[in-house]
């Protein structure tokens, strides 16, 4: 050992201690391992030091005899354990951490927060020479007046070491606890925080989480479900209702297969009749766009079978207007008419019925009649690579043909029925002159068409292909030089 070491054990101990703080605040986070392995190296001379110079932790501290050595080498001794304790900490964190990661920290806390104490009592013991039954027998007395004093507070830190051991939620979950929803950001000794979908913060209490209800909508992480409620009038057959949204679930693409969505019914009351529609999706970013999603392909599926929803009950159509007079009145294309165009258009539209696979209009064809879906789910086929694609699904309201009418053009993708469908079918001979002196309208088809075609082009054009440079260059660029 350094004689400069020898000669001045003290010194150079605390001075450890001080290059110890330093070193852990100045090595990044990221270099985790750099720092334990510098806190053992300093700890493991820390050591060496005191046991060179006689200041065994085990034992009474030295220097008797004067009163400046004695209470110096006492507090360095006492530093001693308390610094041990902190490494083993850190250590057994370090190894916890690989093990259990993030969702172990309140057991790492409360591992730490044993090793301290034990640290203590032995410092006590060792260096102070203190009755330790007695201390602890006091300690036990007061302890018991604690507990009880803060008992609402250890039932939250136990009931979170009891969370973070069975771990029905984690960190970034999405969850419910008693109604409460929202993305888990953190859990502490006390609480566990929840962002909200309206980006408040939710404190609760872990006591109250561990006897709530949780739902964890990120368990399994690859479906995640979704409901939507809506109630009909009593006087709807409840099998039309049904048929009406299962047509609707069929014509929500995002919703998964496997497993299948479902249509029950929920509720009956005086005023009404509640069914449920849910289904899973993929991934948690899709839920409000899906339920968004399907519940206008609800309402429009129910009002094309003739059921209104009780918010959409007061309705101002005539109630003997004829099917494709309603059906005109809902398009949003055709429902600018005047009302004597609307009266004249249905007069000459007819009702065509296509069986679930049936071929509406195929791809290439150039179609001299545009369709109005009525009730039913259309799929919408492209090619891509060679394979037929589902590009998408139509529903009661919808057109079809509209390229053929505006200029001639070819449809690029199949039409067909993936439901049974009732489709109204208006000529073009008919429909061009309308067209003509109505620029709204053809204004409208105009834009959905474009609509389409971007759309069309953006799911079948083929990723460009990026060529590999090759040469001498390119390896100096892949190696950073």
């Amino acid at each position: 050992m350094p004689s400069f070491i020898a000669d001045h054990p003290m010194l150079c101990a605390l001075a450890l201690i001080f290059i110890d703080i330093a070193v852990w605040r100045l090595i990044s986070v990221n270099l985790a391992n750099w720092k334990l392995a510098a806190r053992l190296a300093i700890f493991a001379v820390y050591s060496a030091v005191l046991f060179n110079d006689g200041m065994n932790p085990m034992q009474v501290a030295p220097y008797a005899d004067n009163t400046a050595l004695h209470l110096s080498a006492t507090a360095l001794q006492i530093g001693w354990w308390l610094f041990a304790a902190r490494t083993l900490t850190v250590l057994l964190g370090a190894v916890m951490m690989q093990r259990v990661g993030h969702t172990g920290r309140l057991l790492q806390d409360l591992v730490g927060a044993v090793i301290f104490l034990i640290a203590i009592i032995a410092a006590m013991a060792y260096v102070l020479d203190l009755p330790v039954k007695g201390v602890l027998a006091t300690s036990g007395a007061v302890a018991i007046i604690v507990g009880l004093a803060l008992q609402s507070t250890l039932s939250d830190v136990f009931s979170g070491i009891v969370l973070n051991t069975t771990k029905p939620y984690q960190i970034d979950d999405w969850i419910s606890i008693d109604g409460t929803e929202g993305r888990v950001t953190d859990i502490d000794w006390r609480a566990t925080r929840l962002q909200t979908s309206q980006g408040s913060l939710a404190v609760i209490p872990n006591s109250l989480a561990a006897k709530a209800k949780i739902i964890n909508f990120s368990r399994p992480a690859d479906m995640f479900g979704l409901s939507v409620s809506l109630q009909v009038s009593p006087h709807a057959r409840p099998q039309t209702v049904i048929e009406a949204l299962e047509r609707a679930m069929q014509g929500c693409r995002p919703l998964l297969g496997n497993p299948a969505p479902s249509v029950a019914f929920k509720a009956s009351a005086s005023g009404g009749v509640e069914y449920e529609i849910s289904g899973f999706v993929p991934a948690m970013s899709l839920k409000r766009e899906v339920r968004n999603q399907l519940y206008d392909l609800a309402f429009r599926h129910l009002q094309a079978a003739g059921v209104g929803l009780l918010s959409a009950t007061e309705s101002s159509t005539p109630p003997a207007m004829s099917a494709a007079r309603a059906l005109l009145e809902r398009s949003s294309i055709f429902s600018t008419l005047r009302q004597e165009e609307k009266d004249t258009f249905s007069q000459n539209m007819t009702l065509n019925a296509y069986r679930a696979g049936e071929m509406i209009l195929p791809a290439g064809e150039v179609s001299d009649h545009l369709f109005i879906v009525e009730s039913g789910v259309v799929s919408v086929m492209l090619t891509k690579g060679g394979h037929k694609v589902e590009a998408g699904r139509m529903g009661p309201g919808e057109v079809i043909g509209e390229a053929g009418i505006l200029s001639d053009q070819a449809a690029l993708a199949d039409f067909s029925a993936k439901t049974f469908c009732t489709l109204y079918r208006i000529e073009k001979e008919y429909l061009k002159p309308c067209l003509d002196a109505r620029h709204d309208i053809s204004e409208a088809m105009k834009t959905l068409l474009d609509f389409r075609l971007h759309a069309a082009q953006a799911l079948t054009q083929e990723a460009p292909v990026v060529p590999v440079k090759k040469g001498f260059l390119q390896w100096l660029r892949n190696r950073g030089l």
